[in-house]
């Protein structure tokens, strides 16, 4: 995405956009991990780049497109933890980048079942 304007242009990669769209999500209550098996407390230790696994970013005219994978921690309603990764990826893109978000798709494909018992401690 490129942003032309009297002093130079801005430009903002696909793996910026990523990075965003992936820390929001795990930032949501219910979300134990992107796509790829990390778990949020890894996170800090791999490094912000491991955040864009589990993400895909289609940019188009300052449109956004996000394709979340996820994996959900037991005992979470699932409709209502993935609407909330939908409202913070687009709001977290919106606000960082000023790009409009079209959508935001949520494809949960696991329950950690370890979490259930973290969840009753």
């Amino acid at each position: 995405m490129e942003n032309k304007n009297h002093l130079g242009e801005v430009q903002i990669a696909d793996d910026v956009v990523a990075i965003i769209a992936g820390l929001a999500a795990t930032e949501v209550e219910g979300v134990d991990s992107m796509a790829g098996n990390i778990p949020h407390e890894l996170i800090s230790k791999l490094g912000m780049k491991k955040l864009s696994k589990g993400v895909k970013v289609e940019l188009l005219d300052g449109n956004v497109n996000v394709d979340l994978t996820l994996n959900l921690a037991y005992g979470y309603n699932i409709p209502d933890t993935s609407r909330e990764v939908q409202r913070k990826v687009k709001d977290a893109i919106e606000n960082m980048t000023g790009l409009t978000v079209e959508d935001v798709n949520v494809r949960i494909t696991g329950v950690n079942m370890q979490s259930a018992d973290k969840k009753e401690d």
